[in-house]
């Protein structure tokens, strides 16, 4: 269980929000303004903030900055907007992740979840543990790795750098650490990834303009996660 606060204007979507997170066993506590919000998170201690944009009093991205200043409490973006720029800006800004509306309360809860075990140091899977991302299957014992119940046909370091994302579902892991963790390198060229993750996707059946299960969030890093 987990302390939420969600931050939404809109009666509607905050209700449904509430609905949800309860019934998955999370204390909720919610608010419709950025300025209720800073005196929530300054009295109260949550795990995580569901943070919107569309703000009446502030705008959100402006609210982010403001919490920053005041708590490390994860936040995650919900928005209508989907312009690459801002949402990097944003995860630059402090934010933990972000979600672009509408989105399905079964891909709230697998970030909510994929935040929480980032913010609690315990973002990796137990070592050997099989690893299920949608309809990707990634055994690490047996090096074995399935989509959709399909045997899939990968080079050492293709199924290493499928391991370490599978084990981080939904964290966008930035570069410099996928060449520590996956290369082990401190340093080097941007397109060794690149090149690695272009032949990756052709197995999964995707490409960099229509991803399903690899997004490349420019400036910041890569993070896998199922299919909408």
């Amino acid at each position: 269980m987990a302390s939420v606060l969600v931050v939404e204007d809109d009666q509607f979507v905050r209700s449904a929000l509430i609905r949800h997170l309860t019934e998955a066993a999370h204390a909720v506590r919610s608010v419709g303004t950025a300025l209720e919000a800073l005196r929530e998170v300054a009295h109260h201690r949550f795990d995580v903030v569901i943070l919107d944009l569309g703000l009446p009093d502030l705008d959100g991205s402006e609210a982010l900055k403001m919490l920053r200043g005041i708590t490390d409490v994860p936040v995650i973006i919900a928005t209508a907007r989907d312009d690459e720029a801002e949402i990097v800006r944003l995860l630059n800004d402090g934010a933990d992740d972000y979600l672009t509306k509408p989105f399905s309360v079964e891909h709230l809860s697998a970030r909510i979840a994929a935040v929480l075990r980032r913010a609690r140091g315990t973002g990796e899977a137990p070592a050997g543990a099989v690893l299920r991302v949608g309809g990707l299957t990634v055994d690490p014992l047996r090096r074995r790795a399935e989509l959709d119940g399909r045997h899939l046909d990968l080079t050492r370091r293709e199924f290493d750098l499928l391991a370490f994302l599978a084990g981080r579902p939904g964290v966008v892991v930035p570069r410099r650490e996928l060449l520590a963790e996956v290369w082990q390198q401190a340093y080097g060229d941007d397109q060794t990834i690149d090149v690695h993750l272009s032949w990756l996707r052709r197995k999964l059946g995707e490409t960099a303009a229509s991803p399903r299960y690899l997004h490349t969030l420019r400036g910041v890093g890569v993070k896998l996660e199922p299919p909408r």
